[in-house]
């Protein structure tokens, strides 16, 4: 999204199956239709400033877009809906004709909101029919097509909230909590990176936006890069030092802007006798300094890094950085309309995705060799390389899936109404930064006698479709006999679940079982998934998202077994915790103590928690559940070294390790191993280790249970077993346990 209000054409055309982009499509403008729906036919007409549209011109503009890319040219014998709609939705297509000018759409009281919806539907009506149809030469326009409602998705909430501050009764959007004050975080740490020759932009892999590629190379000297975004409290100690009446910290068209406009602080925020507020989606509140500080300017983002002995990256720096780290969804996604103060520690750069949009100091240029599309769908983006600055990352009113890290957004240095904020950079390399986890723990494992690697790297983005694969095996029996056992028990279940909970689940993954909570629990009001992978995060919260609206849906990107906090939107609620698929057993008996020690201590006093447990059976159903005929768990196994080679600049020879699956009888336990084939070096990280053929990384285990060696283990950890269930063989457990 861009202040031309549109996107660009893709890249390649990709070839999908008429159903799935059905499915595609009707996702995406139920998406729409829900942003919607709690506003009134008023706050759709309304239009706050020249730079905004009315909500209603954004739904009648999207589905102009499907109706004279789409459907006018590839759907035989399609007449448009009204043709006076050209001129009352095009936006900046020069090729197709005059149009209503962007500073006068709030005057268009013409047509009724009715007749806008009624628009859409007979538009959906014709693109259901043309998407089953086999014809694939439109696809790329299809994508493009998503990805422009996306981006208006993104501009709706904008818009809405421009609109919403205007009025002296403050009006709350209604999505998510207001905030509490979080804890002030420590002085950022700045990561650095040695720079020379990179490669940046697109791969053509893909949806991608004109602007993004081609790829090629630059040059970075070496720099560093602050490892979260400025706060609101940074920002308050910058305009307590005068930062607003300084010229020496800034632009000079800036500085004239301060002054002109009369700027004292960020866009929404509003001095009160407590203290400054801020305005956002969830209304007017204090402003929370462990916040990222939003809605700024490229002239007050320039200005407070002069101010702070620092600089703004290039974009090719911010996307040097960001390549190889995971991208996750904003507010379409995690159900919070504002951005999240920084968690964890900073082994690697935080918030590059999914909380703000982020000033660079690079000017919206093309890149060499690019070329507009031919058409009128080539109007979007090379047109508005002048004047603007390029922002990269996303932000917490992005659609989940919408952003890349190459993806280049740009504004006009003075606007100030998208989601945006900045984080610092500096010339030279910082000190090395420090190791992350995964990459402490392999190094670790490795250096063992008995090489092994942590269960829980199993779950990038490729280990978790994988997995899901394996649920879907005939050998693999836990999950879907634990399915059939969840849905024989979850009414007696859900009558042990306190109204107003917060239903809690450790390692959520696609949160496929916890429905059949949701579904018999209605005296849920927030789910809170616990889970390593952002993009499984991301993935299973817009599912529930959508399909259960009136749940709050707050998820937690953090190793289950020692997250130390939940949420604020689950704090203070009488707590349900939910660990299925006997992940229990892949921890060492110590291991399981202590992660139902920490898991107490998380859901507090008087709460419940179900555990799903494996039960002892017999050796064969054991090892065929976990060495299929089809090799999927020995792809799910080598997994972990692609993973490690992509991460950790490892050079794993996948050819040269096998997936083995062995049942340990003393220990009860099914061993996971993946064995060196031939003797053999491999780098990691740096560091160089010797296998020998035979020798194994001990990658998994999965202990067995019975009824009373479970109640013992939880025992010791400080839990009464309240309830438990049993399904026939192939036998799984589900025990309740009571703090």
């Amino acid at each position: 999204m861009a202040p031309s209000d549109d996107a660009t054409m893709t890249h390649r055309p990709q070839a999908v199956v008429t159903q799935d982009r059905l499915e595609r499509y009707l996702a995406l403008r139920a998406r729409t239709q829900h942003l919607v729906r709690d506003l009134s036919p008023e706050d759709q007409l309304a239009q706050s400033m020249p730079d905004a549209s009315p909500t209603k011109w954004h739904l009648a503009h999207t589905t102009w877009f499907f109706e004279t890319f789409l459907l006018t040219p590839h759907l035989e014998g399609y007449k448009p809906f009204d043709p006076r709609f050209g001129f009352l939705f095009n936006s900046y297509y020069e090729a197709l004709g005059p149009r209503q000018p962007r500073p006068q759409r709030g005057l268009l009281t013409r047509p009724s909101q009715e007749r806008v919806m009624a628009y859409r539907a007979h538009v959906d009506e014709a693109m259901t029919r043309l998407l089953l149809s086999d014809d694939q030469t439109f696809d790329d326009l299809l994508d493009l097509g998503i990805a422009h409602e996306e981006q208006h998705q993104e501009l709706i909430l904008m818009d809405i909230l421009h609109l919403f501050a205007q009025s002296p009764l403050a009006p709350a959007y209604g999505r998510g909590p207001a905030p509490e004050p979080g804890r002030t975080p420590a002085a950022p740490a700045f990561i650095g990176y040695e720079g020379g020759l990179v490669e940046i932009g697109h791969d053509g892999q893909g949806f991608s936006f004109d602007n993004e590629g081609p790829r090629h190379q630059v040059f970075l000297a070496p720099f560093s890069l602050a490892d979260r975004l400025v706060t609101n409290g940074e920002w308050l100690n910058f305009m307590a030092d005068g930062g607003y009446e300084r010229p020496e910290f800034w632009l000079s068209d800036g500085w004239a802007k301060v002054q002109a406009e009369g700027w004292q602080a960020p866009l929404y925020w509003e001095p009160s006798p407590d203290g400054w507020k801020v305005m956002d989606l969830r209304g007017l509140h204090p402003v929370d300094p462990a916040a990222p500080v939003s809605h700024l300017s490229y002239y007050e983002a320039e200005a407070y890094a002069a101010w702070a002995g620092a600089r703004l990256p290039t974009e090719a720096e911010w996307e040097h950085a960001a390549a190889q780290l995971p991208v996750r969804g904003g507010f379409l996604a995690r159900g919070v309309p504002a951005p999240s103060p920084a968690q964890g520690e900073a082994s690697a750069p935080r918030q590059m995705f999914g909380d703000l949009w982020e000033w660079t100091r690079s000017a919206y240029g093309p890149y060499p060799g690019f070329a507009a599309a031919p058409g009128a769908v080539g109007e979007y983006n090379g047109k508005f390389m002048s004047g603007q600055m390029v922002l990269r990352g996303g932000a917490c009113v992005t659609p989940p899936g919408h952003v890349r890290a190459t993806y280049r957004n740009f504004f006009q240095p003075h606007q100030r109404w998208m989601f945006s904020g900045l984080r610092l950079a500096r010339d030279g390399a910082a000190p090395a930064p420090r190791r992350s986890a995964f990459e402490t723990d392999v190094l670790a494992g490795l250096s063992r006698r008995q090489k092994s690697v942590p269960p829980k790297y199993f779950y990038d983005a490729p280990g978790s479709r994988l997995f899901e694969d394996i649920c879907e095996l005939p050998e693999y029996y836990p999950t879907r006999t634990e399915l059939a056992l969840l849905a024989q028990v979850a009414p007696e279940v859900a009558s042990h679940v306190p109204e107003g909970a917060a239903l809690v689940e450790f390692g959520s993954g696609a949160s496929l079982k916890t429905r059949q909570l949701l579904d018999h629990a209605p005296q849920i009001a927030v789910y809170t998934p616990i889970d390593i992978s952002p993009s499984a995060l991301d993935a299973a919260v817009e599912s529930l998202s959508r399909d259960y609206q009136g749940l709050t849906v707050a998820p937690l990107v953090d190793d289950f077994t020692v997250a130390l906090e939940l949420p604020e939107a689950a704090q203070g609620r009488p707590a349900f915790g939910f660990f299925p698929g006997s992940t229990i057993g892949n921890l060492l008996p110590e291991e399981a103590v202590e992660f139902l020690v920490n898991a107490r201590r998380l859901l507090g006093p008087g709460a419940r928690f179900l555990v799903g447990a494996d039960l002892v059976k017999a050796q064969s159903v054991l090892v065929a559940a976990y060495d299929d005929s089809q090799g999927v768990t020995a792809a799910f196994n080598l997994n972990l070294l692609t993973r490690m080679n992509r991460e950790l600049a490892a050079n794993f020879d996948l050819a040269a390790f096998a997936h083995r699956a062995v049942w340990n009888a003393p220990m009860s336990r099914i061993e996971m191993h993946l064995e060196a084939l031939c003797d053999q070096t491999v780098q990691v990280a740096g560091r160089s280790f010797e296998f020998r053929a035979g020798e194994t990384i001990h990658t998994e285990n999965s202990h067995k249970f019975t009824s009373e060696g479970f109640a013992r283990l939880a025992a010791q950890a400080g839990w009464r077993l309240e309830g438990q269930w049993a399904s026939p063989e192939p036998a799984f457990g589900m025990f309740l346990l009571a703090s």
